[in-house]
Order: C-alpha cells, then structure tokens, then sequence
C-alpha cells in the first residue's frame, strides 16, 4: 500500500480516488480552505491525522480512520461512505455521517448536530455522543455502552438494539419500530411517542408522559422515576419496579407496577380495556 506520512493538505480534492494507501500523521488545513479531500477513496486507512476542512470523507469504500481529530470546521464530514471503521476518534463536524452503510465506531467523542441519518448497519460501541437529532430515519442500529446527550433521538428508527447505555435526550424513538433497549437509563420527555414494538428490559425511565399512543410496548422488570400521565393510548404490556407517579388512559393489555401515586381515567377518545395491577395496594 502506498503510504502518505507526515504531509499537509489544503487543496480542493487533495487526495481525490486516493486507492490502497495509508494516510498517516497528516494534517488537512490551510489557506486553500479545500473541499473533499478524500473524496471518492478506496479501500484506505487514515491514522494520527487532524481535519479542518469541509467533506473530507464523502462517497469513501472501505476506509478506516483511527486516532484522528475532525473539528467543528469539518462539516459533514462523512457522506455515503460505505465499509468503515472509526475508532479512538474525536470529531466535531456537524452532520457527521449521512446514508452510509456498514458503519463501527468505537472508542471515540463525538460531538455533532444532525448526526446519523439515513444510515444502516451501524455499531457504536464504548462512545460519547452530543447530538441534537441522531440517528434520523435509520436501520439496523445497535448501540452498547453509549453516553448520549441530546434532544430528538432515534425517530423513524427501524431495528435498534441498545445496550448498558445511558439516553439524556428528549422525544426518543418517536415512530421507531422494532427497538429493543436493556440495561439502560433513558431521561428525557414524551418517551416513544407513536412507537411500535419497543421492547425496554432493565431499564431506568425517567421524564414526564413516556410511552404514549404505543403498539405493542412492553416493560420488563423497568423502573420509572417521575413518570407521570404515563401510558396514554398504548397497547402495553409492563412490569414497573416500584413506583409509577400517574398512569392516564391505558388502551389495552396489562400494567403491574409496586405502587402507583394516580390512575387516570377521564376524557378518553377511545375504549380502555387495560388491566392495571398495583402489587402493594
């Protein structure tokens, strides 16, 4: 393989179809202020190199990129791009990742609005991510030890596993199908909203009106943590641990929790046939 070392790269479409090469210990910046630097690569690795340019990695097959630094002037850093490895990354671009497909990062920060989107068959393992909108309108996801923080995640999502994960966010899994979430704490507001088969198992819910208008949602062995005007219009399925500060017109299936500070049942638009259990009555 041909091996670029210790180089600086500022041109539009430096490295263009760049093909069988390791890049190593470069820096991409300058006055020339280059777009697409590795635009259209084959089957590359990029190691110990720092970007500071727009689109560096857009339409790449194959490629690895290890121990590098994109920063906030690398904007949509990597676009359909295909067969990648990010690892012990950190990157800043906003709008990293769009349609791309067989996707692991691991090991790495990220820090990037709009991150995600339209991808399939992504792995995210041991990372910290900040993004206001991840994950948009994608497939087949799974995520272990992940720190997220941001506002509206996982929406229009279709085959996500989550694993040993911590979720600060806001409305998640809005439309998601087929998500299955274990070992894991989610924070946030309006919790899957309009979801279908979001199966959670050993997790920490916490946030006002989770899981409302849900088909085929289930809880097993969950904890809820000031959920209130929870379960509105969904087809559920729950064991809750403890306490459930306020369920409000359940549609169907069963609810078993400890204990449950209020069962609201008022205005409904629709026919309640949910059981609700309530262990220390």
């Amino acid at each position: 393989m041909k091996v670029m070392e210790n180089k600086t790269y500022d041109e539009e479409r430096a490295l263009y179809n760049l093909k069988d090469a390791t890049v190593k210990n470069c820096v991409f910046a300058g006055p020339k202020d280059g777009e697409s630097v590795l635009k259209e690569s084959r089957n590359i690795k990029v190691m110990d190199s720092k970007f500071s340019l727009k689109y560096p990695l857009w339409h790449v097959q194959k490629y690895e990129l290890l121990n590098s630094e994109l920063d906030e002037n690398t904007r949509a850093p990597i676009w359909y791009s295909n067969d990648g490895i990010i690892q012990n990354c950190n990157i800043k671009g906003v709008k990293l990742l769009r349609e791309c497909t067989n996707t692991q990062i691991i090991n790495s920060n990220i820090d990037s609005r709009e991150f995600g989107w339209k991808c399939n068959n992504i792995e995210v393992k041991n990372t910290d991510i900040v993004s206001e909108y991840i994950f948009l309108d994608s497939k087949n996801v799974k995520l272990d030890n992940v720190n997220f923080t941001g506002k509206y995640s996982f929406q229009y999502m279709e085959n996500v596993e989550i694993t040993n994960s911590t979720l600060d966010t806001k409305d998640a899994f809005w439309h998601s199908k087929n998500v299955t979430v274990k070992d894991s704490v989610i924070k946030g507001e309006y919790l899957a909203w309009f979801s279908d088969s979001l199966t959670l198992i050993n997790c920490k819910i916490i946030g006002t009106q989770p899981l409302c208008y849900c088909k085929n949602l289930k809880l097993v062995n969950c904890i809820m943590e000031d959920t209130d005007l929870s379960f509105e219009y969904s087809d559920v399925q729950a064991q809750v641990s403890g306490y459930i500060k306020s369920i409000k017109n359940p549609k169907s299936g069963e609810i078993i929790a400890d204990s449950v500070g209020k069962i609201i049942k008022e205005n409904s638009i629709m026919e309640d046939n949910c059981n609700i259990i309530i262990k220390n009555k």
